[in-house]
């Protein structure tokens, strides 16, 4: 039996000084392969409204949309740990209402669930959400989801005050119960400072080397993409040449009628084949008198 990745195993990892890894995944048979690469965590990020389903900014997509992929990744994993994000505004407007959505996405397979930014209210849903028995990946950083009062992609943590505001909210989400802390756009000695000073996972997502996980959106690995290319995001696959390739081929052997060939076909039985060109016949003949 595969032995699932847990909170457990991810503190573990820390405390061996050790990495783990973790990609996004929007569909089942993409989170299978992720899995069996053995990726530790993978995450249904709402960067899927982007590259998934072609919103413009992640504010676009619904608690309804993020609960359709959540439960596809969830079938596909069997050992990588499968953590949700939370939506824009489903995890805002009160801690009830929070508590309801997030539920719903551990019945549908989540084990766990991404909630970004530090305030009280969020201090408060982690705190909530931990007693409840959801595990909680905090987010600090560049906020994707509060980019309009951020005022667009900003590195976040660049100055020693600012870098100390965000070592101070992660102390405080470490509190509150949260397992890990997603660090996104934060200079590498800000985020390595604030790593070595707290006792949960720190993952980088643009924020160096020295944190103790890595994350990147699969379609940006995979280089399926390209409308968008963060600086951190390293190309290790051209999916879309393959994409094309394929595409391409396809409709060139289909209208030069070389696809489907032989091999690629279902025939009668000579019994049957017989049969049916006796109908046709008979078919023919009647037309023919009429």
């Amino acid at each position: 039996m595969v032995k699932k990745v847990t909170v457990n195993t991810l503190k573990k990892i820390k405390e061996n000084r050790e990495k783990f890894s973790v990609l996004t995944a929007y569909d089942y048979s993409t989170a299978k392969y992720l899995d069996e690469a053995g990726i530790d965590v993978i995450l249904i990020g709402d960067s899927l409204a982007m590259v998934a389903l072609g919103y413009e900014t992640t504010h676009s997509v619904g608690i309804e949309e993020m609960q359709i992929f959540t439960k596809a990744v969830a079938k596909g994993a069997k050992r990588a740990m499968v953590v949700t994000d939370m939506p824009f505004m489903s995890y805002t407007i009160d801690i009830s209402t929070a508590l309801k959505n997030i539920g719903n996405m551990v019945k549908l397979g989540a084990n766990g669930v991404k909630i970004e930014g530090c305030n009280d209210y969020i201090l408060e849903l982690v705190k909530r959400c931990t007693q409840m028995g959801v595990p909680v990946m905090s987010h600090l950083g560049f906020t994707p989801q509060s980019q309009n009062v951020i005022g667009g992609h900003l590195i976040q943590g660049k100055s020693l005050n600012t870098t100390l505001q965000i070592l101070e909210q992660a102390k405080q989400l470490e509190k509150a119960g949260a397992f890990s802390i997603v660090l996104e756009m934060v200079p590498e000695e800000s985020a390595k400072f604030i790593t070595e000073n707290l006792t949960i996972p720190t993952i980088s997502c643009g924020a160096g080397l020295y944190c103790d996980a890595q994350v990147m959106v699969s379609d940006d690995l995979l280089g399926k993409f390209d409308e968008f290319k963060p600086k951190f995001a390293r190309k290790y696959g051209d999916m879309k040449s393959l994409i094309l390739d394929c595409a391409k081929r396809f409709n060139e052997d289909v209208k030069k009628g070389s696809y489907p060939n032989e091999n690629e076909i279902y025939k009668l039985s000579d019994e049957d084949a017989q049969e049916l060109e006796k109908y046709i016949k008979e078919q023919k003949n009647v037309s023919t008198h009429n």
